[in-house]
């Protein structure tokens, strides 16, 4: 099983003005640990604000701490109980404690998890989260404990009626789930024809990735970048050329561009952009321009093993 939790953002009039400020920066920067010992004091101040209490499970959420995640969640539940977001935060937190412990243990939280998403999805109709994860834990459950394809198809469905393109990425993700990856390749396409976005295209990719057929994910990922003009797709695209030894050109220019517009923001260090067009001009046995780019890499990251292991068997060309 797994599940994905949102964490909201929280609100300014529920806070003093200085405390949100600062949990705002400590979630910003990443600094759970600091967000949740200001939330503990705040809370044992404001034992019934809803919005405190929200944000401390959420800071424990991001640390793993799933029983004070837990605790906090089924405080809202309690205090809020018509409140949908709370039920799903509550059943997404006791899945990843079931994930966290062994299967025995697991079995005795999943009705509890199934009963949570399940209320969250009978108290907003348009809850869109919950009915992924409902789709995600039907499908991932043993047929034994209650897992049923109908009933991922049912929320699949339901999601569609909310959003056409969560509908479709909903069935696509069932059917390659279940190892149909024709029907998985119908509904990845209809979500890139009705959404469109990056996420859309990757999970195609991931597809094709998942098929064994890489001109099929440089096709797409080449149209994605055709529409998003992310920098990153032209790193995907080099690294699938290189690794599958296919359109070595192509690969090759993908990976200049992407040097020539790297920004800290893509994800991918210049080094490793240097490694794959190494390993390009070593596939194309160009060696001085495969020596040129492994001493780029390992200039610029010379602790990696991966980069000198390359250098040597370019030097056997």
């Amino acid at each position: 099983m797994k599940f994905t939790l949102y964490f909201f953002s929280f609100s300014l009039v529920a806070f003093g003005q200085s405390d949100f400020q600062k949990t705002e920066q400590f979630f910003a920067t990443k600094q759970f640990s600091k967000a949740e010992n200001l939330m503990i004091s705040y809370v044992k101040s404001h034992p019934n604000d809803l919005s405190g209490i929200e944000l401390l499970g959420d800071a424990y959420g991001h640390q793993k701490k799933w029983d004070e995640a837990i605790e906090s969640y089924k405080n809202l539940v309690e205090l809020s109980p018509e409140t949908a977001n709370y039920h799903y935060k509550y059943g997404g937190a006791l899945g990843m404690k079931a994930l966290s412990v062994n299967k025995i243990q697991a079995l005795g939280i999943i009705g509890d998890v199934k009963e949570a998403f399940t209320t969250a999805a009978e108290l907003d109709p348009k809850h869109i989260e919950t009915r992924w994860a409902l789709v995600e834990l039907y499908m991932q459950l043993p047929g034994i404990i209650g897992g049923s394809k109908n009933k991922s198809l049912k929320y699949a469905e339901e999601l569609y009626r909310i959003s056409k393109v969560d509908g479709f990425l909903a069935k696509g993700y069932i059917y390659e789930y279940d190892k149909d990856f024709d029907a998985a390749e119908k509904y990845y396409k209809l979500a890139v024809t009705e959404g469109g976005s990056l996420h859309c295209y990757e999970q195609l990719t991931n597809l094709y990735e998942a098929k064994n057929q890489p001109e099929l994910m440089i096709s797409t990922m080449q149209a994605a970048l055709n529409k998003h003009r992310s920098n990153a797709l032209n790193y995907q695209i080099g690294k699938v050329s290189a690794d599958y030894k296919i359109q070595l050109d192509k690969g090759a220019m993908h990976l200049q561009h992407y040097l020539e517009n790297y920004e800290k923001e893509d994800g991918i260090s210049k080094s490793w952009a240097n490694y794959r067009l190494a390993q390009i001009h070593k596939l194309q046995k160009n060696k001085v321009e495969a020596l040129k780019y492994i001493d780029l890499a390992i200039g610029e990251s010379p602790r990696a093993v991966a980069f000198k292991k390359e250098r040597v068997a370019i030097l056997k060309l």
